[in-house]
């Protein structure tokens, strides 16, 4: 073999053997490994919802963990790799996840695709908490499925088709949860809550909002504040303070012993929980439902 050709044939291995182990292009959205849309929520109730939605072809999680607050999260490092990789976000939005704009600006570039659930709803009084009506959860699913087809248009109907079949189970759930409520007559209907997460399913249902401990997140009532709740309380008949698991009962505690009412601290809204019986969204609406009516009786 010629010299010159002995040289020609080393040049080729010698670029064959680069391109073999050169790393494959990264990309900031990247499908989950099982191949499923890699789908993250910013809390664990809307789960339900895309999983409901893209069945099998996702894979979902929720950035705060189940039993923390989104009011109050700190993101961690963590959160912001995880978004990197994520092809769709669904979050909230209407003042919920103050802390989510910039851990999504802190992985650059990205071709995340954002679902913001809450968009075209009616935001009262800068309560975000509106997935508590099941009927503003139709809203959210309705995103959802916008945003799954817009990543995988190939599957569209099938979304879609999901999306209607969840709605169905929505508005069954609308209207048991409205029938037990009015078998409870309408002036005990009422609740003094820890923080204003039950304002929409109020709402909904026919219940008085008549106080409310945390107005906004961290900030703790005054002296009058309290007193306040107390005599809504005691001039209401009002037959308990309901709360969450991830807040310390030490106010919830307070009013209730100085207005001789009892505490109900194991409602669930802004998270799921760990026991089967919260562990999605209509579970978790019929669960509340009954602690609710039942303190109500």
């Amino acid at each position: 073999m010629s010299l010159k050709r002995l040289s020609a044939l080393v040049c080729a291995l010698l670029i064959s053997a680069c391109s073999s182990h050169a790393p494959a292009p990264s990309s900031s959205a990247a499908p989950a490994a099982s191949g499923k849309i890699n789908v993250l929520t910013t809390i664990s109730t809307f789960n339900s919802f895309v999983s409901a939605v893209g069945g099998d072809r996702v894979d979902v999680s929720s950035l705060v963990p189940i039993g923390a607050s989104p009011e109050t999260y700190q993101p961690t490092p963590q959160d912001a790799a995880r978004l990197a990789q994520a092809q769709l976000l669904v979050e909230n939005g209407a003042g919920l996840e103050t802390w989510l704009a910039r851990t999504i600006k802190s992985i650059g570039s990205s071709n995340l695709k954002i679902v913001v659930g809450s968009a075209g709803l009616p935001v009262v009084g800068g309560n975000p908490h509106l997935w508590m009506d099941p009927q503003y959860a139709k809203h959210y699913v309705a995103a959802i499925r916008d945003g799954l087809i817009a990543i995988d248009p190939a599957h569209a109907e099938e979304y879609r088709a999901n999306a209607v079949k969840y709605d169905t189970q929505l508005d069954m759930l609308t209207t048991r949860i409205a029938a037990k409520y009015a078998a409870i007559p309408k002036a005990r209907r009422m609740m003094i809550v820890y923080h204003p997460a039950f304002q929409y399913y109020d709402a909904r249902f026919g219940i008085q909002s008549l106080g409310v401990i945390e107005i906004s997140p961290g900030q703790e009532p005054n002296p009058q504040q309290i007193a306040h709740l107390i005599d809504l309380a005691k001039a209401h008949d009002v037959h308990a303070i309901f709360s969450e698991p991830e807040y310390s009962p030490k106010l919830a505690h307070q009013i209730a012993g100085s207005a001789n009412i009892s505490i109900v601290d194991n409602l669930y809204d802004d998270s799921l929980g760990t026991k089967p019986e919260v562990a999605d969204y209509i579970s978790m609406l019929e669960y509340d439902t009954d602690i609710i009516a039942r303190s109500m009786k």
